[in-house]
């Protein structure tokens, strides 16, 4: 078998592109090869100023061999920008002070400001800007004192070379922040599409866990219920019993699979517009009253009392979910016929869900699930609170939960009492 290595990603546009403008120039690919060409053409340049142009006298060979020194440095301007300038200036200082060709050293003198403004600060550029112009007045107060215009020139030449490296500089940089800002959207939003797919599955999980195990106990315990009557007294069959026992449990499957397949056109939903209309109307506090019914069947006693006007649909689904794992947990492990009351309630703000049985509660060595997990997590979802725990004052379970609302001045009361079968 051979192993199969996945390539590494590569790296996205945006950041080539700030990589490309903020990389160090002494590690620039190819930086020595194509500064040595630069340096090759710009003195091929500077011989032919001083072959034409009668800016001094034309060199000799000394004047070619500074000319050369001169510009040969230029092949490692990137790599250190301060000490190519001042190997530049050494030979360049010297033609000037010989008076040969004037016009010749410009190119190098420039090109090597330059590299000094765009390769590092500002207050650096000034400084050796300074001292370049500085030294200009020096060497011509020595070697021509009356020519002010040639000592206007070079420190034109200087000044603008120097502010078109910063501008170019600050330039870079400005590019390299909105590329960065632009990246940093780009992360933003990939990793709110990653959040919203992981809320989305687990919504999903809370979902299918409520779902699932709500209808498998209530069939579980239809189920038993019906075989209970088939072999209790099979001389006295009651067939009407039984004959409700399994209309029960079609009426449970078949809510299930209206609900499951609700949820499974979410998880097959090609884009986001599409999910509002697959998932259809969330349950709310409509629905409470056949929970407590489901209940019922399954042989609890159920105590329904909602006083509550219109809610947010997120908060009616979080008191829906919250009250169909309390009741299944009750049938499941409140052991036989209990007593269960289920109280919501508005307030200032807030409605106020209480669940509260009298049975034996779960096995505290069984194996722990998600119906507390889930539960909790449907009342973060709405930005409330959820307490579940065994009672103080009485055997049993309760579970309570407090979850924001608007205030809504119209209170409606809905009381239900569903006594336990047989």
């Amino acid at each position: 078998m051979q192993a199969t290595t996945e390539a590494a990603p590569r790296p996205r546009v945006g950041e080539r592109i700030i990589a490309v403008i903020n990389r160090d120039p002494s590690t620039a690919p190819h930086r020595t090869r194509n500064d040595t060409v630069l340096a090759a053409v710009l003195l091929v340049g500077a011989v032919c100023l001083a072959l034409f142009t009668d800016d001094g006298s034309r060199p000799d060979a000394a004047g070619w061999t500074l000319l050369l020194a001169g510009y040969a440095p230029l092949a490692g301007r990137r790599h250190r920008p301060l000490l190519t300038l001042c190997l530049v200036a050494v030979p360049i200082g010297a033609l000037h002070a010989l008076d040969y060709n004037h016009s010749a050293p410009l190119p190098a003198t420039m090109v090597a400001l330059y590299t000094v403004a765009t390769t590092g600060t500002v207050r650096r550029a000034l400084i050796t800007g300074s001292a370049v112009i500085g030294l200009g007045l020096t060497m011509n107060a020595f070697t021509n004192p009356e020519g002010m215009v040639e000592l206007l020139r070079i420190t034109g030449w200087v000044v603008a070379v120097l502010f078109c490296g910063i501008d170019v500089r600050v330039y870079r940089q400005y590019v390299a922040a909105i590329v960065e800002r632009a990246e940093r959207a780009e992360r933003t939003r990939e990793e709110e599409a990653r959040r919203r797919v992981a809320e989305e599955r687990l919504r999903v999980a809370r979902d299918l866990h409520d779902l699932l195990a709500h209808s498998i106990t209530l069939i579980g315990v239809q189920t038993s219920v019906a075989a209970h009557v088939l072999t209790a007294d099979p001389e006295r069959l009651d067939r009407a019993a039984v004959a409700q026992a399994l209309d029960d449990i079609a009426e449970t499957c078949r809510s299930a699979r209206g609900e499951l397949r609700t949820t499974l056109e979410v998880l097959r939903a090609q884009d986001t517009a599409a999910v509002p209309a697959a998932r259809g109307p969330l349950p709310d506090l409509s629905g409470l009253p056949d929970l407590a019914e489901s209940a019922r069947l399954a042989g609890a006693a159920v105590d329904l009392s909602v006083r509550a006007a219109a809610v947010p649909p997120a908060v009616g689904a979080a008191v829906y979910r919250i009250t169909q794992e309390a009741l299944t947990n009750v049938v499941r492990h409140a052991g036989p016929k209990p007593s269960v009351r289920v109280e919501v309630h508005a307030g200032s703000g807030a409605l106020r869900l209480s669940v509260t049985d009298d049975g034996t509660g779960p096995d505290p060595a069984g194996t722990p699930g998600f119906g507390l997990v889930g539960m909790r997590e449907r009342a973060r979802s709405v930005g409330g609170t959820l307490d579940a725990g065994p009672r103080e004052d009485a055997d049993g379970f309760e579970v309570t939960a407090v979850l924001p609302t608007p205030a809504t001045p119209l209170m409606t009361t809905t009381t239900i009492t569903s006594e336990r079968t047989g």
